[in-house]
């Protein structure tokens, strides 16, 4: 049996991240180490720092992510892509070039046997519930901004999305996301045990979106995994088919 890899937020393209080739290409070894060991690969948002799609225009770069995205499916590795608050303006550019199928809102599915939750996290963290970032969240999913956005020639309207993103990123202490808040504070556990009371079948809920690797168990059955960040960390979830465990790449020395 083949196993099922899950991994979020590798923010490509960043320009808070130095040396973004090196970055980009360490996901891209990582998804070669394991194209001969996935049934499927679960991208869990906000593998792109910015990403906005016209007609006829892609934002520049990604050439080699997007290019292992496609020999992957190729090859028959089934990729879901989901999108996240830094690339919620996917088109069907990822679908019909690469092969991916591509998710918007959360998915509920059975995997082996066992129930997975699957989402980015975006708008389900209790942590996100503030106006201000209700208003944001709002004001990003508008279909009429998106058309307004898109009159706007991708040389300004790209370098806006990249510069806002960065000052987003930069704006926090050392770059970086707040730590874990503890189980009765963090976001989306508490959005996760909640979920539960009215689902008690779910086995796995695999979020991405807060840059923190946890794996906790909310009930006998059910667990709750973040699944960290490819900046700093390169944090991936593996499903063998009967257990999930969470795990960091170290280029070279990880088999994966």
């Amino acid at each position: 049996m083949k196993n099922i890899y899950f991994l979020s937020d590798a923010h490509l393209g960043s320009r808070a991240i130095e040396h973004g080739r090196t970055h980009e290409r360490r996901l891209v070894n990582f998804l070669d180490s394991i194209k001969n060991k996935a049934e499927a690969i679960y991208l869990l948002g906000d593998m792109f720092d910015f990403w906005y799609e016209y007609k006829l225009v892609i934002p520049k770069g990604y050439t080699r992510f997007l290019g292992k995205l496609s020999e992957l499916t190729d090859h028959g590795v089934e990729i879901h892509y989901f999108t996240g608050n830094h690339d919620l303006w996917c088109g069907d550019y990822l679908e019909k070039e690469c092969g991916v199928i591509l998710h918007r809102t959360p998915l509920t599915c059975e995997l082996h046997g066992l129930v997975f939750y699957l989402a980015h996290g975006d708008g389900l963290d209790y942590a996100d519930k503030h106006w201000k970032v209700r208003l944001l969240q709002a004001a990003f999913r508008s279909r009429l901004l998106q058309r307004l956005f898109s009159t706007i020639h991708p040389r300004w309207s790209v370098e806006f999305g990249l510069e806002w993103a960065k000052y987003s990123r930069q704006k926090r202490i050392d770059g970086k996301e707040p730590p874990y808040q503890g189980e009765d504070k963090e976001g989306l556990v508490l959005y996760a045990k909640d979920y539960l009371k009215e689902h008690p079948s779910i086995n796995f809920f695999v979020f991405g979106h807060r840059h923190i690797a946890l794996d906790l168990m909310l009930s006998y059955q059910s667990r709750i995994l973040i699944l960290g960040e490819w900046i700093s960390s390169f944090n991936y979830a593996v499903f063998d088919g009967e257990h999930v465990f969470l795990e960091e790449y170290v280029e070279g020395v990880s088999q994966p």
